[in-house]
């Protein structure tokens, strides 16, 4: 899987991470949701024992190996210009409109 994003997205999710060390999860969250998941972006200390690596030129990105099925070969990373959130996409489909980053990094 491929994790594709412009330099406006870039700059955004730099300035999510910050000056501490941390690496982006790709997640189908379906943990106190209340729905069938919601797709987020997360900020974590290291990837988790079963994330596998997303290809991406910009950061070090993981998924869940048993959730890499619920994505697209090639996804588009897009930061909203006009609200603190992003949108992530593919050719065929729009996977969340409205996608938060969560920093899950320890304090």
């Amino acid at each position: 899987m491929r994790l594709q994003m412009d330099d406006y997205t870039e700059s955004k999710i730099k300035e999510k991470i910050g000056e501490r060390p941390g690496t982006l999860r790709l997640v189908y969250d379906t943990i106190n949701c209340g729905c069938n998941g919601v797709v987020t972006l997360q900020i974590a200390d290291k990837p988790w024992d079963t994330d596998i690596a997303v290809e991406s030129e910009s950061f070090e990105v993981w998924t869940d190996r048993q959730q890499e099925q619920q994505f697209d070969p090639v996804m588009k990373l897009e930061a909203d210009r006009d609200y603190p959130s992003f949108k992530l996409s593919s050719d065929g489909a729009v996977f969340s409109r409205n996608m938060r980053v969560t920093d899950m990094r320890a304090e």
